[in-house]
């Protein structure tokens, strides 16, 4: 599949009881298709997927292939802590038409380059799926190193990397690299035109759950040629997506979303509530995204 396009990396709705809300999320993906996402990327670390049970994950799994169209893009988070898991979680989102999923390196364990390249390959060789790989130093504890993707980078199943270490350099170097073998994915938000100029065709975007009309509209400009239209639209998005990299990332998303007027209820523990004062600075960053035209 040629990746394209804003990708939103879902949050997962939970209602008054910490259930999954399957309703809220049909609302809130009905919404972002009209805004013109291409694609769905379901249980990755925005949808909360560390603190999901196998049954909640296979259910909002099963959810969002069913509410997915011809053409749209469907892309599984299939991590857990052991390459076993992996591999299992791998091969449920195959059984259930999941093609392509989004690997980061395994968390808490921190393996090695070595052992990390032994796992990509025990789950390239278990499941018949694409893989996009996570790149996520800042939360994962280690960095998918160059050396690695050199192993990789002539497997037609390595499809792309998700590059959300924030460190534009290393887009460079991806596309530099890699071009025509391994796609570059932007997954730096608050940098995401700088990767677009360094060859990222696709954007797999948390903050798109709750700034999308923004968020494609950025795309689409910046496909259009109109550069200097595109920097002042990436301007305006700067503020409310440098907060976001602040901290409590997906606990802004969340509120976010109640702000746009698609409410996905709280996050769950260990991830607390926002203060009154964390929500006054997004809300008040938010606040140009929300009047977008």
């Amino acid at each position: 599949m040629n990746l394209q396009g804003v990708m939103p990396a879902l949050v997962t709705p939970f209602d008054a009881q910490n259930r999954v809300d399957l309703k809220a999320l049909e609302r809130h993906m009905t919404s972002l298709r009209e805004a013109g996402v291409t694609g769905w990327v379901p249980c990755g670390s925005t949808g909360e997927y560390f603190s999901m049970s196998d049954e909640e994950r296979l259910e909002v799994l099963k959810f969002v292939k069913s509410f997915a169209r011809e053409g749209e893009a469907l892309i599984a988070g299939t991590n857990a802590p052991a390459t076993r898991e992996v591999i299992r979680n791998t091969e449920q989102a195959k059984a259930i038409g999941y093609d392509i999923v989004l690997l980061a390196t395994p968390f808490y364990t921190r393996p090695t380059q070595d052992e990390l390249l032994k796992h990509y390959r025990a789950v390239l060789d278990a499941v018949d799926v694409d893989i996009i790989l996570y790149n996520y130093p800042p939360k994962d504890g280690i960095e998918i190193s160059f050396e690695l993707m050199d192993e990789l980078a002539d497997n037609p199943r390595i499809i792309g990397i998700k590059e959300s270490s924030g460190v534009l350099q290393r887009a460079v170097d991806i596309h530099n690299r890699y071009a025509g073998r391994i796609n570059l994915v932007s997954g730096s938000d608050d940098i995401a035109l700088d990767f677009m100029f360094w060859g990222a065709d696709s954007w797999i975007c948390g903050p798109a759950n709750c700034m999308v009309k923004a968020c494609v509209d950025l795309d689409r400009t910046f496909r259009s040629g109109d550069l200097e239209k595109a920097r002042q639209k990436m301007a305006t998005l700067y503020r409310a997506m440098n907060i976001l990299e602040s901290g409590k990332f997906v606990q802004k998303i969340k509120y976010g979303c109640e702000l746009q007027g698609t409410p996905v209820g709280p996050c769950r523990a260990p991830l607390g509530p926002l203060t009154d004062d964390e929500k006054a600075a997004f809300r008040a960053a938010m606040a140009p995204i929300l009047e977008w035209k």
